[in-house]
């Protein structure tokens, strides 16, 4: 847009109306109108302009208050893990800023802006709200919209403590376990040789960077070594402390969660049933199965064939696999069969699921639960690996335990847990005595919509697909 030199005399309503145009629009470089007011006749004198461009704030340098955004699944509030940038660290869009773990999962937190990090408002485990300032952020060019006010763009006189080194930071694709390893012996990552996908440093690229064999990293070799190159929650799980005081630690993470999901399970009416289920020919069929599997990198347990037969079960009785809803009118049944499996990690009691198991082979859940597990295990499980499911399997065997009441996980409506396998007496058909495997299962239902006949068929149904294996190539 070009403008020449004018001068034309105004009206006062006309002044007005150009001084409201003046205050909304701006054009990059000099200022080009200029009022005068003189012998009462307003006039209006123009410059010679060429740019076309026009600006609703004036561009500038400032610091913008990056908030926690909503993460989703009604989270209102996060604990912060770990921090990847310090202040001083110059970050783009898309880089790390912090790793948050909600009383769902853990979430990594990227930037939305290319700047100089001023200022982080939480320290490690502290609690930070949704729509609060996470980090303030030098911006080049930021508008008057995203700049933060002098009060909240302050930077405090007392940085907050960080674990990032003073020295340059350099990206490295690792996991938070790694990095808190690398941060209990204060490595530095970008000087480990990486061996993982991608360039991606692993646990044991840090554990030869210090002369450490991973098969012997748990191993305590002298008094002044603490389970050496071990995760450090591992160990705070092998330590033991004598409390010589009441003290009062507050609810969050995963703990949080199991409060409120369990507070609305115990209003759902259960129904229980166990069963003994003989499974020598399990044994013996994922014993010879599991060479096979490892030879394509994968660990078959029995949990992916039982998923199997379960997805397999859950087709012939679908009310198991439903959901009531909010009004308790209306049975909702469930197309895919995403079966969650109740996990122990160090973070707690988590349910990844597993979805479409319908779909899938055996060997594709055993690599899927591999997968989780090593999620559970890093304390890296996301949103969407703890949503969504329709139907849950718990196993307590691993542990130790036979029998058990399992609580149902709302809106679903049943719930299995596994006891350990038993080497146990029994009597064959033809009346002998013989050693037998035997696993014990324990159903929970809702019994506002199954009752006890459907709950005892869909177990006996599943039983037939454990007790003979082979009877699963008949319906895969």
């Amino acid at each position: 847009m070009t403008f020449l030199m004018r001068k034309c005399a105004l009206t006062a309503r006309n002044v007005n109306r150009f001084r409201k145009l003046y205050a909304l629009v701006n054009i990059e470089s000099h200022r080009f109108f200029s009022i005068d007011t003189n012998n009462s006749k307003s006039y209006i004198t123009g410059v010679h302009q060429t740019s076309s461009q026009f600006h609703t704030s004036q561009p500038s340098n400032g610091i913008v208050a990056f908030k926690l955004s909503d993460i989703g699944e009604g989270i209102r509030e996060v604990v912060i893990k770990e921090w990847f940038v310090k202040v001083g660290d110059n970050v783009q869009q898309f880089d790390n800023i912090c790793e948050v773990q909600s009383d769902k999962a853990a979430v990594t937190i990227t930037s939305r802006y290319d700047g100089v990090v001023k200022r982080l408002h939480y320290a490690v485990d502290q609690t930070a709200l949704v729509g609060n300032p996470l980090v303030d952020i030098e911006v080049d060019n930021v508008s008057e919209e995203d700049a933060s006010s002098e009060s909240s763009a302050e930077i405090s006189a007392k940085p907050t403590p960080s674990k990032t080194s003073s020295s340059q930071r350099v990206k490295v694709l690792t996991t938070p376990a790694v990095r808190r390893i690398a941060a209990q012996f204060d490595v530095d990552l970008s000087t480990v040789k990486a061996t993982g996908r991608n360039g991606r440093v692993l646990k044991e690229d840090v554990l030869s960077h210090l002369n450490i064999s991973a098969d012997r990293s748990n191993e305590i070799s002298d008094a002044s070594t603490v389970i050496a190159a071990a995760i450090p929650i591992l160990q705070a799980h092998a330590k033991t402390e004598l409390l010589l005081e009441d003290s009062i630690v507050p609810i969050s993470g995963f703990t949080r969660a199991m409060v409120k999901s369990m507070t609305e399970a115990m209003k759902i009416p259960h129904f229980g049933l166990s069963d003994e289920y003989e499974v020598t020919k399990l044994v013996e069929t994922r014993e010879s199965l599991k060479k096979l599997a490892q030879e394509k990198g994968i660990k078959l347990t029995y949990m992916p064939i039982i998923l199997k037969a379960a997805s397999l079960s859950l087709s012939s009785f679908p009310i198991l696999n439903s959901s009531l809803d909010n009004s308790c009118e209306h049975l909702i049944y469930k197309a895919s069969h995403n079966i969650g499996v109740a996990m122990d990690t160090p973070n707690g009691l988590v349910v990844p699921v597993i979805k479409n198991v319908q779909n899938k082979s055996i060997l594709e859940i055993a690599r899927e639960l591999n997968n989780l597990q090593e999620k559970g295990r890093n304390g890296q499980l996301g949103l969407g690996d703890l949503s969504g499911g329709t139907f849950s399997i718990s196993n307590i065997g691993n542990i130790g335990g036979t029998y058990t009441s399992p609580i149902i996980l709302p809106p679903q409506v049943a719930i299995g847990a596994l006891g350990k396998i038993q080497v146990l007496p029994r009597f064959n058909s033809n009346g002998e005595v013989v050693k037998s495997h035997v696993l014990t299962v324990s159903w929970s239902a809702d019994h506002r919509v199954i009752d006890g006949v459907t709950i005892t068929r869909f177990s006996n149904h599943l039983k037939r697909y454990l007790e003979n294996p082979s009877t699963l190539l008949l319906d895969l």
